[in-house]
């Protein structure tokens, strides 16, 4: 049987650099890596339920969006390996509603939201005029389950006509009516941040709504700016989901209030800023991998 310390599963093209990036750091430290792509899933989907091939941890950044990984997926838990974001944990920590709820009893400020159910559930829904008027308008429309890539979010609404039909696309999730939340400008930046929890550790950027680009925080701004909430927030976060890597978005309000906007992101772009303009800064990419590498050392530590 041939053993790998670390196999990643990927079919977005952008994620290239950030996979070669992995094997880079790794191999350098005498780690193993094995890739996985819809060219080969098949074969090594084979090769590892007929225990030819064996990893002691697992990235999957595949079967989200590709059923050809569940099965590999499927037996690699079944198997105990070190599966980065287990499948049970990102079901739960995905949905919007349950998200939005357990948030508020952690104490965690969210936008004022509404939870509508499925369509299938329920085609007439009731909102009162007062939930208009807290919601104020514009407000923003987002399916609870269907994630990635804004997909099905309406930003802008500014009817219930507009959320009856959203609610066709998706008809059998859950939606949140949110408000809009509007940051401070801190040093002529938006104070809306991208924080990070990767494989132990809190990792927190500036991040533009509007334009999509990304900046680092300096060790200075976080004193000045009175910015350490943003890692504790996520450090609450993890242990709500208790997922290994994910993305959440946060913004400064001008009552001085940290807003949790987009709760769990368990997919995350790490287009690098080198080669993207919006990508993430190349130093908290390596960050980033580099809390991944010590994370398989530990898991090859214990396995020894």
């Amino acid at each position: 049987m041939e053993n790998f310390d670390l196999a990643i599963a990927y079919v977005w093209e952008f994620d290239e650099e950030f996979i070669s990036t992995i094997e880079k750091v790794f191999h350098q430290t005498g780690l193993t890596t094995f890739i996985i792509t819809e060219k080969n899933v098949s074969e090594i989907t084979e090769k590892v339920k007929t225990r030819q091939l064996n990893f002691l941890c697992y990235l999957d950044r595949a079967s989200d969006v590709d059923d050809n990984f569940l099965e590999l997926a499927k037996i690699l838990t079944k198997r105990k390996t070190r599966i980065f974001n287990p499948y049970k944990k990102i079901e739960h920590a995905i949905d919007k509603a349950t998200m939005h709820l357990e948030f508020m009893t952690a104490g965690i400020n969210v936008p004022y939201s509404i939870i509508i159910p499925p369509h299938s559930q329920s085609e007439e829904i009731f909102i009162s005029i007062d939930d208009l008027e807290l919601l104020g308008r514009p407000f923003i429309i987002k399916p609870c389950n269907t994630t990635g890539g804004g997909i099905g979010v309406v930003t802008g609404a500014e009817t219930l006509k507009e959320v009856l039909s959203a609610r066709l696309k998706h008809s059998d999730d859950k939606y949140l009516i949110q408000e809009n939340i509007h940051p401070i400008m801190i040093d002529g930046k938006r104070a809306w941040f991208r924080c990070y929890w990767a494989f132990g550790k809190p990792i927190c950027v500036w991040w533009d709504d509007q334009t999509h680009i990304y900046t680092v925080i300096t060790p200075d701004e976080i004193e000045k700016f009175r910015l350490k909430k943003l890692f504790q927030i996520t450090r609450t976060i993890q242990q709500l989901t208790e997922l290994d890597f994910f993305s959440t978005e946060i913004a400064l309000t001008s009552k001085d209030k940290f807003v949790v906007i987009d709760y769990v992101n368990d997919q995350c772009d790490m287009r690098l800023k080198s080669l993207h303009p919006d990508g993430v800064p190349d130093e908290i990419v390596l960050e980033i991998i580099n809390n991944l590498r010590l994370s398989v050392q530990k898991e090859k530590r214990l396995n020894r």
